[in-house]
């Protein structure tokens, strides 16, 4: 088997399961072999191949746990809207928000969205993230849902990038049951989630429980019906209005509740007796022209996990960098660097049920790796304009 040496590495940061926290090494070196990190340690004998990582910062790649990157066309005339003053509801209300991303995925097909989200993975992984959970949830029918899951499988089978799908049926009511919403969750429970598990691509469930999308009872039967069917359940939670999502999340042990923008005291509260973990969004916040970021400090206070992660997509948020995402938890939520670097690998990877693989670089573990143009952690957000990745290591491929 051949090897792969990584020298003369300035600064190491990672999690370490032996140390239980992120630990900053200087002087170590790391030996890769059949796409896995055999060795880590100093002057740790020859290998096939030696990369000199110029004293530079070396850390785990980015694992985005929340994405939604199976569509067509983007939106960007729905950004030209906000920065003429519409909100998100009244975007919507005129025919925009998810609903105007359903007819091109239902009319796309399996070849045409396949090589819409290769180009996304491929800016991806350029962009340091080695491992994504990708979101249906803009076919909102039978034949789309499982479409866009079969894209999602497709992609995965040739692409380096590493894919954690999810069905999102309850991303929205699609227009034909604009005014019968329970006959739509009837179709989902009844019809569409049993044959989502029967396809066998789905690891998650997701739901947006919010004002003008599905309510909590809604919420609830879903999650729990995917449940039955083996889907793990995720929740989008608390972003524009406080419905008791969170609380709805801490009651079912839900894996993950997203968003959280405008959730309160009782809630991280609820949050903190469960193994519910937070998933902060701060590039939506950002994008939308909001300014009520998540509470980071007052939900870690609280014990939850919490990771951070993209959620790209075509309308509310198309960002793609999780350089940027650290940058704004940085700036907005004043989140250390090297908490921001865990909530960014090893916590998203936990949370996915993959950290046996990935989200730090250990003995074992996918070498996947980044190996930075700079040389410590905080010129990450200092310089995110620039994109300061050097290399892209993925299951020990040099991507670039």
């Amino acid at each position: 088997m051949n090897t792969v040496k990584l020298i003369n590495i300035g600064n190491l940061v990672t999690y370490s399961s032996v140390d239980n926290s992120v630990v900053s090494l200087e002087g170590i070196e790391i030996v890769i072999s059949d796409g896995k990190i055999i060795d880590i340690g100093r002057q740790i004998g020859d290998a096939d191949e030696v990369f000199d990582c110029e004293n530079k910062l070396v850390t785990p790649g980015f694992v985005d746990c929340h994405t939604h990157p199976v569509f067509l066309d983007e939106r960007e005339n729905e950004f030209d809207m906000r920065t003429k003053g519409y909100t998100y509801e009244e975007i919507a209300n005129k025919g925009g928000g998810i609903n105007n991303s359903v007819n091109g995925v239902r009319s796309s097909s399996e070849a045409e969205l396949i090589n819409r989200v290769t180009t996304r993975m491929n800016n991806f992984l350029k962009l340091g993230t080695t491992t994504i959970e990708a979101k249906s949830g803009y076919g909102l029918d039978l034949e789309s849902e499982l479409k866009s899951l079969k894209v999602l499988h497709e992609v995965n089978i040739d692409h380096d990038i590493d894919i954690i799908p999810t069905f999102m049926g309850a991303h929205a009511v699609p227009l034909e049951y604009k005014n019968n919403t329970e006959s739509y969750v009837n179709l989902l429970c009844d019809v569409i989630i049993p044959e989502v598990a029967d396809q066998g691509i789905a690891v998650f469930n997701d739901v947006f429980c919010e004002e003008g999308y599905f309510n909590l009872d809604q919420s609830e039967r879903i999650l729990n019906k995917g449940l039955e069917y083996g889907l793990l359940p995720r929740i989008h939670a608390d972003e524009f209005n406080n419905l008791g999502a969170s609380k709805l999340a801490s009651t079912l042990n839900v894996v993950s509740a997203d968003h959280l923008m405008n959730i309160d005291a009782s809630d991280i509260k609820s949050m903190a007796k469960s193994k519910t973990k937070a998933v902060l969004l701060p590039g939506t916040t950002f994008f939308l022209g909001h300014s009520n970021f998540a509470p980071y400090h007052k939900i870690k206070e609280a014990g939850i996990e919490v990771a951070i992660a993209t959620d790209y997509n075509p309308g509310s948020c198309n960002i793609q960098s999780m350089i940027f995402i650290i940058t704004l938890s940085s700036i907005f939520m004043k989140m250390d660097i090297l908490d921001a670097i865990y909530s960014s690998t090893y916590i998203p990877a936990k949370l996915l049920n993959i950290s046996d693989k990935c989200g730090s670089i250990e003995n074992g573990k996918n070498a996947d790796i980044i190996i930075w143009d700079i040389y410590n952690p905080i010129q990450i957000p200092y310089k995110f304009s620039t994109n300061p990745i050097k290399s892209v290591i993925k299951s020990g491929k040099f991507i670039f």
